[in-house]
């Protein structure tokens, strides 16, 4: 039998919130590995499904090398509650400098990215993990660089 408080809408919201800030600033891997469910994970992006933290790990570690300057604003997150879970429906408004040498300038992405996330209560902290996070569409600004 779960015990497991019920998620609320607000709780997801600003779970989402802490996500993304993380994101901005680059945070240690500690800070965002307990906010991924151990067992069970699943992270589509669109340029790999992750299904661990060892991969989310590597994921990380890599776009944290390749990305700068950047700044996540969540302008949707639409939560359905079903107990101890939560669906969320995100959009995300993500802007990030890239720069490939040997290119004399950085380019500036800016996009849309529309996501589902599946949240869960941990039974080891309490606290929101994601299960699942899906990219499931990117809308490009005008001129913005294309990953």
């Amino acid at each position: 039998m779960n015990n497991l408080k019920p998620l609320t809408e607000a709780e997801v919201q600003q779970f989402a919130k802490d996500w993304y800030l993380k994101l901005d600033v680059h945070a240690p891997m500690v800070g965002l590995l307990s906010m991924l469910a151990e067992e069970g994970l699943e992270m589509k992006f669109p340029e790999a499904t992750l299904r661990s933290l060892a991969e989310f790990e590597g994921w990380y570690q890599r776009v944290i090398r390749i990305f700068f300057d950047e700044v996540h604003e969540v302008t949707k997150c639409a939560v359905t509650v079903s107990g101890d879970r939560a669906k969320a429906d995100i959009i995300v408004k993500w802007e990030a400098s890239v720069w490939n040498p040997p290119e004399d300038k950085s380019k500036r992405i800016k996009l849309d990215a529309y996501q589902t996330w599946i949240v869960q209560r941990s039974a080891q902290t309490g606290k929101p993990v994601v299960v699942s996070y899906g990219v499931d569409d990117l809308k490009y600004y005008e001129g913005s660089a294309k990953l």
